[in-house]
């Protein structure tokens, strides 16, 4: 049985049909480079975005340290308006130990007066009974002295009592002046004490005022101080929030860049398969004309030659019927054959010990390994030679012979 296949075959190439898929290298090659100048437009674009939010970060970060000297400041100008607080708050509890030291000593010294004032009083009361006594003496003397003769002694001694009484009158009234005068220094000295510890408890009154000012201050100084740090935290926040969307945008920025490269790369790849592509296409247009040229010098009409094929006799091309196979159902393990007309399947003899030909050939080496099935025989005509390595195996019952 023969095939009769066609003598020409002919490839057929696809035709570049790019991004645009207009089949124009050219005009396809234009839109990339317009892609890419875009690209880098939109690169620029993100740069100068990146360049702004730096500046931005940047500036809040000097904001957040400005903020931050600003607390530190504050906070340190609460320390000194505590530590004010804290020595007039001082201060005001010395004058008023002070005031309570001068009311005590003023105390003191009015009741020392009280005593002088007393004493005074008991010094005169005396001063009086001593004039009293004198003057009773002086009457007894007066009385005595008409009875010289038996009250001589008596008046003598009178006298004398007089003269001490008078002399301790005297003593008395000068120590009731002295005790008046002290009384009225001390009553002085008291007086000017009481002022003092007016003054000195006015002092602390001031000192406890200023005080309360000066803590007040330093609360509101404190808040300041509190609001400032929380300012400042709020900056620095800002700040680093700032810094890390600069970041972002500066690695966007970068990507971008990286990206308008790549695309760059990719466009100048691009430009250069579309001039192979270009030039390929020349070429497949080419060939597509000459394609076309042949096919329509050899392909008959297709109408009415369905299931048929494309054969040649060297000039002219025709359809002719395909000498299909016969059905294969129920021929497993046969073989195809033909009378010269018509193929059929044939069973393939394997058992077969005859020969039309007179005789049987064989190759007078053995050059692969090779195993007699058990149970049979096996003859070999002539001198035989087994190749090196090479294992001729026979088992056990069966017998080689050579002849």
């Amino acid at each position: 049985m023969f095939y009769n296949s066609p003598k020409h075959k002919h490839s057929f190439c696809a035709i570049y049909r790019g991004a645009g898929g207009a089949g124009d290298a050219t005009g396809d090659s234009a839109s990339e480079a317009l892609l890419v100048r875009e690209l880098a437009a939109e690169v620029e674009i993100d740069a100068a975005a990146a360049a702004a939010a730096k500046l931005a970060a940047e500036a809040a970060q000097a904001a957040a340290e400005a903020a931050q000297a600003a607390a530190e400041t504050a906070e340190a100008n609460a320390e000194t308006a505590e530590t004010n607080a804290e020595t007039a708050e001082t201060n005001a509890e010395t004058a008023a130990t002070n005031a309570a030291s001068s009311a005590s000593t003023a105390s003191t010294k009015a009741s020392e007066a009280s005593t002088s004032a007393t004493n005074a009083a008991s010094s005169a009361s005396a001063a009086s009974t001593s004039a009293t006594n004198a003057a009773s003496s002086a009457s007894a003397a007066s009385t005595s002295a008409s009875n010289a003769s038996t009250s001589a002694t008596n008046a003598a001694s009178s006298a004398t009592a007089a003269s001490g009484s008078a002399t301790s009158a005297a003593s008395s009234a000068s120590s009731a002046s002295t005790s008046a005068s002290t009384a009225t220094t001390k009553a002085s000295e008291a007086a000017t004490s009481a002022t003092n510890a007016a003054t000195s408890a006015t002092a602390a009154q001031t000192a406890e005022t200023n005080a309360e000012t000066a803590e007040t201050n330093a609360e509101t100084a404190q808040a300041a101080a509190e609001l400032a740090a929380s300012n400042a935290s709020t900056s620095a926040t800002n700040a680093a929030s700032s810094a890390s969307s600069a970041s972002t945008s500066a690695s966007s920025a970068s990507t971008s860049a990286t990206n308008a490269s790549n695309s760059a790369s990719a466009a100048a790849t691009s430009a250069t398969n579309a001039s192979n592509s270009a030039s390929a296409a020349a070429t497949s247009a080419t060939n597509a004309a000459a394609s076309a040229t042949l096919a329509a010098s050899y392909t008959p009409s297709q109408t009415g030659h369905a299931g048929e094929y494309l054969t040649t006799d060297g000039t002219n091309t025709s359809w002719a019927a395909v000498d299909a196979l016969p059905s294969q159902t129920g021929n497993s393990g046969k073989y195809l054959t033909t009378d010269g007309s018509t193929a059929s399947w044939a069973t393939l003899d394997t058992d077969a010990n005859s020969t039309t030909k007179g005789l049987y050939e064989h190759s007078n080496t053995i050059s692969a390994n090779y195993s007699i099935t058990s149970g049979n025989n096996a003859m070999t005509a002539g001198v035989i030679t087994i190749a090196s390595g090479v294992t001729v195996t026979v088992p056990t019952g069966s017998y080689w012979v050579i002849v």
